[in-house]
């Protein structure tokens, strides 16, 4: 017989298990992405960076957007924010990054966020690290839209990190480099 102590120990270690790996996802996205990024005046940053500029007053979006910014941090449905970065003045977010370490974490429920970020006019994205499952049709469906079930596309892009490549409209292959 296992103790549930046991039990509920070893489930809670998992689960900080993922939460962490997704974390350290979240920050290879932003560093590497910032990298190649920077000569373009654009920053990759966290949601909890955007909170803190957000209470600083330092993002420089209309009135609407800066509430409604204000209401995907509270909500941390998006991982992380595209920022152009001005010469001088304040920053303007202009889009939404949902990082997934699997296609099949939450992508359902990540769907309608995205859905209601572009209707908001900001541009949303997601990256995910194992992107095999986006070899089924319900998947690619989900991101491109064209089905009867998904009649719209979910996102703008997808990038998945896969060694074959992988690109079906709205869906691209890209590796570490």
């Amino acid at each position: 017989i296992v103790d549930s102590h046991i039990i509920n120990s070893i489930i809670s270690a998992d689960n900080s298990w993922k939460r962490s790996s997704g974390h350290a996802f979240e920050e290879m996205i932003k560093e590497l992405g910032n990298l190649s990024l920077k000569s373009h005046d654009i920053e990759i940053i966290l949601q909890k960076d955007l909170s803190i500029l957000l209470k600083a007053d330092e993002i420089g979006n209309e009135v609407r957007d800066i509430s409604w910014l204000k209401e995907q941090t509270e909500s941390s449905v998006f991982d992380l924010y595209l920022l152009i970065k001005p010469q001088q003045g304040k920053g303007v977010i202009f889009g939404c990054i949902q990082s997934k370490t699997s296609i099949r974490e939450r992508v359902t429920r990540d769907r309608e966020p995205s859905i209601n970020a572009m209707g908001a006019f900001f541009m949303s994205i997601a990256i995910v690290l194992d992107g095999d499952f986006m070899k089924l049709s319900k998947f690619q469906h989900m991101v491109n839209g064209g089905s009867p079930v998904y009649e719209l596309n979910g996102w703008h892009a997808m990038y998945i990190f896969s060694n074959k490549s992988i690109d079906n409209d709205r869906i691209h292959s890209t590796d570490i480099s």
